[in-house]
């Protein structure tokens, strides 16, 4: 397997020709179309043939493939030409991956978000792949004067059984290049996998490992200069007046420019305008409230007791159920804003030039990030250009674009190719955290323990709707309400790794066994008990699977060998978000009379598993994230302004305090669905209701380590 990183369509085209000929399939992403394109450079070159993606295979026998959404360690670059190179019947270490640039006119949905990239190109993937492998097939058919359909492929080749004859598809391509594709081609039965589902190494594990310069840090330009922007150092302050007198007069320092709410330090080296900074004298005004945390605790009381909340969901009639209700339960849950804190701070490189603009460097966005600088600079979106690098992590935080737009707004000011970085400080000071959030859950049972009312309410900081009004127990209890309130701040929120579910399932699935407790039944069954309501006897709406959640949690209760373990307590949860599911299972053990979390055993239900290597990463990274950040994350604010700025005040989980996880697939044939960000939700409420086995304390705070419960446990 081979990577080349960031190709534009001209650099595909020069590989290409220099290939010597060949076959090249233009692939719609937009479709599930694929049209080959006969092989003549010039006319390329010329732009004179006009398709969406590209797959080439050289007279060299190496396949070429565009991936043109953003690498950000999720392995979609590894994925994408998997598939391909699948119903290809491809030999995998002739198969090299190129990262695409944006380009709205040939590729739809060029983003990494909601875990959604391989589930919208699937089956677009394995199209081109089984294209190319019906015209490779022809070729060597026509040669051979034989039937097509007594041929068959592997490993690169073609091969006629009855005559022992076999050909490489590099032999072959550029006769493949000239025969006509049907309108449909037929996909191999996944039964017939022989690549997809096995463990494949990332490829660009040599390239990081190495040092090669992948990521948008790495990225330089001859003669482009340094910028390190200094921002209110609080929510709710604007600029009012800047010295920059001693700041100018430092070595390297080329200009100070302010712009907006913001003052720009620009110069010859990063650290030559990170000293320069520090000097910038600079007074600001209040123009909105400075919160602190302390107010955040007060209003979230008051918004839960107010009465002015938007209803989401209504079934049944809920008054009536908690009137004659033999049990109540109420409980309520909180959590923090959190920084998104990747190991790769924001940074941007753009050149704001009289005749268009180039922007390179991380997003997750690139169509975003165009469109944002279109409007800043007044330039067509053609004119501007989106080169995207590899990603040091991006959990939501990329998806915004004001780091795109500080660079662009810089490069315009100075008229030169500029390099916008942030420090960690100005990372996880600069906002657009996760929202902070409290839920209140009530549950009403009747005496037989059966639940036949549900109340949850959600207020939120910058949350919009802080719910998820349609995920279970939805569905299942007759009787149900939820609503949502939210607080405008000033302190800016944007989407966490699984928005709103990331705390929201902690809530819920703590909730959930508290309910279980009280009406006497074992927390798995009590669910299963729901989801069977849920499946025979539905309460409007049923906007999940109930088949695929009924078969995570028997998956996860078998794999666990629940409640038959000595000496183990275990705790539940499982979630549905991002069209998977997945079902935890906590394991604590008492050492030294301390609970100490030591296992979770993971069942995800996400479809078919592409790569068995890198689905193994993202369930076991998402079970980590979301333990560590239940445990330990946490940002407070003192009038307006952060009391963490770096690692040695945010505190992440550590390597001794990391659980084994045992991830267990569920093998249903179904399309690939997303796998980024679903292990994550449940994760904090497999832990903490493993914690109260151990324990008898419940933790309905996050972090863990701040709850009084917590503290007199740990």
């Amino acid at each position: 397997m081979q990577t080349s990183e960031n190709t534009s369509r001209r650099d595909f085209i020069k590989i290409a020709a220099a290939a010597g000929g060949g076959l090249f399939l233009g692939f719609n992403w937009t479709g599930t179309t694929a049209v080959p394109v006969v092989v003549d450079p010039k006319a390329l070159a010329a732009g004179s043939v006009n398709f969406n993606s590209y797959l080439s295979i050289g007279t060299d026998n190496i396949i070429t493939i565009v991936s043109p959404n953003p690498e950000i360690g999720q392995g979609i670059k590894t994925a994408f030409p998997m598939v391909v190179a699948e119903e290809l019947d491809a030999d995998w270490k002739q198969v090299k991956t190129i990262q695409g640039h944006l380009d709205p006119s040939k590729y739809e949905r060029q983003v990494t978000g909601g875990s959604g990239a391989v589930p919208h190109s699937w089956e677009r993937l394995r199209k081109a792949g089984a294209s190319a492998r019906y015209l490779l097939i022809g070729a060597a058919a026509n040669r051979w004067k034989v039937d097509a359909a007594t041929c068959s492929t592997e490993n690169g080749k073609v091969f006629h059984k009855a005559s022992g004859k076999s050909l490489s598809y590099g032999e072959l391509a550029e006769e493949a290049s000239k025969i006509s594709l049907p309108t449909d081609v037929k996909l191999k039965n996944e039964k017939d996998f022989k690549l997809i589902g096995t463990s494949v190494r990332n490829v660009d594990n040599h390239n990081i490992s190495t040092g090669k310069p992948l990521f948008g840090l790495d990225f330089y330009r001859e003669g482009m200069l340094f910028a390190l922007i200094q921002r209110p150092k609080a929510f709710g302050f604007k600029l009012k007046s800047v010295n920059a007198d001693e700041a100018k007069a430092m070595p390297g320092i080329v200009d100070v420019v302010t712009f907006e709410n913001s003052v720009a330090v620009v110069g010859k080296s990063t650290w030559q305008v990170k000293k320069a900074k520090e000097k910038l004298k600079i007074e600001y005004e209040k123009v909105a409230d400075l919160e602190s945390t302390s107010d955040h605790n007060r209003i979230f009381k008051n918004l839960l007791d107010s009465g002015e909340a938007t209803v989401r969901r209504k079934d049944g009639d809920v008054e009536a159920a908690f009137k004659k209700a033999a049990k109540v339960v109420t409980a309520e849950y909180q959590c923090p804003f959190l920084p998104h804190s990747p190991l790769e701070p924001m940074n941007f490189f753009a050149h704001v030039r009289e005749d268009g603009v180039e922007l390179v460097g991380p997003t997750q966005t690139p169509d975003r990030a165009k469109g944002e600088v279109a409007k800043l600079t007044g330039f067509a979106p053609e004119k501007i250009t989106v080169e995207i690098t590899r990603q040091g992590g991006g959990f939501g935080r990329r998806l915004s674009a004001d780091f795109v737009i500080e660079a662009a707004q810089v490069s315009k000011l100075m008229k030169a190719p500029v390099k916008v970085i942030w420090t960690r400080e100005d990372d996880m000071t600069g906002g657009t955290y996760r929202p902070a959030v409290r839920y209140r859950f009530q549950a009403a049972l009747d005496s037989d323990g059966k639940l036949i009312g549900y109340k949850l309410r959600g207020v939120g900081m910058n949350a919009g709707n802080s719910t998820r009004e349609d995920n279970f127990p939805s569905g299942a209890v007759d009787n149900l309400l939820i609503d949502s309130v939210d607080h405008k701040s000033p302190i800016t929120t944007g989407p966490w790794r699984a928005p709103i579910t990331n705390f929201l399932a902690y809530a819920e699935q703590s909730f959930l066994d508290e309910v279980a407790e009280a009406a006497g039944k074992d927390p798995i069954q009590f669910r299963l008990e729901l989801l069977e309501k849920a499946k025979n006897a539905p309460a409007g709406a049923v906007k999940y699977d109930v088949d695929r959640t009924i078969a995570v949690i028997k998956l996860a209760a078998e794999k666990s060998n629940w409640g038959n373990k000595k000496g183990v307590h275990q705790g539940f949860s499982v979630y549905f978000s991002h069209r998977s599911y997945v079902a935890q299972v906590g394991e604590v053990v008492m050492e030294k009379g301390k609970p100490v979390l030591k296992n979770v055993i993971a069942a995800v239900d996400c479809g078919i598993v592409i790569n068995k290597s890198g689905s193994l990463q993202q369930v076991r990274g998402g079970v980590v994230d979301g333990i560590g950040h239940a445990m330990y994350g946490n940002m407070t604010f003192k009038d307006g302004a952060p009391d963490q700025n770096n690692f040695n005040g945010f505190r992440l989980i550590r390597m001794n305090e990391i659980p084994e996880v045992d991830v267990h697939f569920v093998d249903n044939g179904i399309s690939p669905t997303g796998l980024g960000e679903p292990a994550l939700p449940p994760a904090g409420a497999a832990a903490a209701n493993a914690f109260y086995k151990a324990t008898k304390k419940r933790l309905r705070n996050q972090p863990f380590i701040e709850d009084d419960a917590f503290k007199g446990i740990s």
